[in-house]
């Protein structure tokens, strides 16, 4: 059982080691700045380094609970300004925004759970 903590952290940290190269993209920032997000050209990329220095936290379970506040930091401004299907008039964007708006809560719920518990057995820690 002491190897489930380390297989939960590595399940739950690739997307956000995986998907934070994206925040590089031109396209990606294109779109943030279409929804509306200021000086997107700026913050996409800083919200990617957030991401990734977050998930490499808990991937290796080194200071995991700071990690685990870099991701609420992430997932808090992202969920509300890339992921609002309340104002999508596309019936398929809408839905593919609903869904993508409940996933980024859970892996917040998530990473409250770190927050507090740690980084559990078979980590760095510190």
């Amino acid at each position: 059982m002491k190897y489930v903590p380390l297989v939960g952290r590595i399940l739950f940290s690739m997307i956000f080691l995986i998907q934070s190269l994206e925040h590089f993209s031109p396209n990606l920032i294109s779109q943030a700045s279409e929804m509306g997000v200021p000086m997107a050209s700026l913050l996409v990329p800083f919200s990617g380094i957030l991401a990734f220095l977050g998930g490499l936290s808990i991937l290796l379970g080194y200071r995991a609970k700071i990690g685990a506040w870099i991701l609420v930091l992430f997932l808090l401004p992202i969920s509300f300004s890339m992921h609002q299907f309340w104002q999508e008039r596309d019936p398929f964007a809408a839905m593919m925004h609903h869904y993508c708006f409940w996933k980024n809560i859970s892996m917040l719920g998530a990473a409250l759970m770190i927050t507090y518990f740690g980084s559990g057995p078979c980590s760095l820690k510190k």
